[in-house]
């Protein structure tokens, strides 16, 4: 891997995350903290290869602004932008630089998923994906109310876990959005605690995408039921598990959670190296490529019906 110097911007865990990476990786790296961030000031350096934006969601723009002005590509965290006209803009923005640029959907590095796309699932009809975990367990000394995820744009369950939208589309290219149920809660006005989408397909399958954040047990899997086989998937594990009549096989992998991660930052560091050419791996979030993702989730938030709420105390 060809040596760069890196700026990440953003000082939360994902941004202290891919600092790390990048120094592992043989990376200089610039981690500035957003709260201190000098936008004049870093648009004169003439030192960095590119950026790694690891902010809160509604600051995307002004920083890919800044990085076209540059012409340094960028890998930006997902969300990209919770309505479409934001998706609009940011690409807009973003045109100079966009094909040397990757977005953060780092499970398309997991080996399951990777596995499944693989597969022949022509033969599937319904699926469901879906992801939980009591927010309250995520990080020791860490308040749901004081963190990004509280805000009511910008913050939310679907935003925060949309990883899941991008695991059903890319198994299943051309899903539209049927409808948005969530479940709120009354000390967070317009922030999404459950979130369940309904997607659908002209002439393929239809299935369901869930996220919240209430199991007590963290989950994280896939069911593809199909006219052949039954297809289980545990992302977490990860583990596959293929059924037939008077049949069942499983497939495990070895994994560790930091593996996509870092898979995740030599493409970017190979499009940073070799532009738009790179030979990146199959499933990489090209930035180029992921604007439909992008515009499903954001067309999902807006489209988000709170049909409840739920009883779970919050700090």
């Amino acid at each position: 891997m060809v040596s760069a110097h890196i700026a990440v911007i953003g000082a939360g865990s994902i941004g202290r995350r891919h600092a790390a990476n990048l120094t592992t990786l043989g990376c200089t790296v610039s981690h500035l903290p957003w709260r201190s961030f000098d936008a004049e000031a870093f648009a004169a350096r003439t030192d960095l290869d590119g950026v790694v934006i690891a902010t809160e969601t509604q600051i995307r723009l002004e920083l890919i602004e800044i990085c076209a002005r540059m012409g340094l590509p960028f890998y930006v965290e997902k969300p990209l932008a919770y309505t479409p006209d934001q998706v609009a803009a940011i690409y807009a923005a973003a045109a100079p630089v966009a094909d040397r640029s990757l977005i953060g959907f780092m499970m398309r590095y997991n080996p399951a998923l990777q596995a499944l796309a693989a597969e022949d699932l022509s033969d599937i009809y319904r699926f469901s994906f879906e992801i939980g975990h009591d927010v309250r367990q995520w990080r020791a000394n860490w308040r749901f109310g004081d963190s990004y995820a509280a805000r009511p744009e910008g913050g939310g369950v679907l935003l925060d876990l949309s990883h899941e939208v991008d695991l059903a589309m890319v198994l299943f290219p051309g899903l539209t959005l049927a409808r948005a149920e969530s479940l709120g809660h009354p000390s967070f006005p317009g922030v999404d605690f459950a979130t369940t989408l309904m997607l659908a397909s002209a002439g393929g399958p239809v299935g369901t995408v869930a996220m919240d954040y209430l199991s007590p047990v963290f989950i994280r899997r896939a069911r593809l039921v199909g006219l052949k086989r039954l297809i289980e998937v545990d992302f977490l594990t990860p583990e596959i598990t293929f059924q037939t009549p008077g049949r069942r096989t499983s497939q495990s992998y070895v994994f560790d959670r930091n593996d996509m991660f870092l898979a995740a930052m030599r493409d970017f560091l190979r499009l940073v190296a070799e532009g738009p050419g790179a030979d990146l791996s199959p499933l990489a979030p090209r930035f180029t490529a992921m604007r439909p993702v992008n515009e499903m989730v954001a067309a999902a938030w807006s489209a988000r019906q709170f049909t409840g709420q739920v009883d779970m105390e919050m700090g």
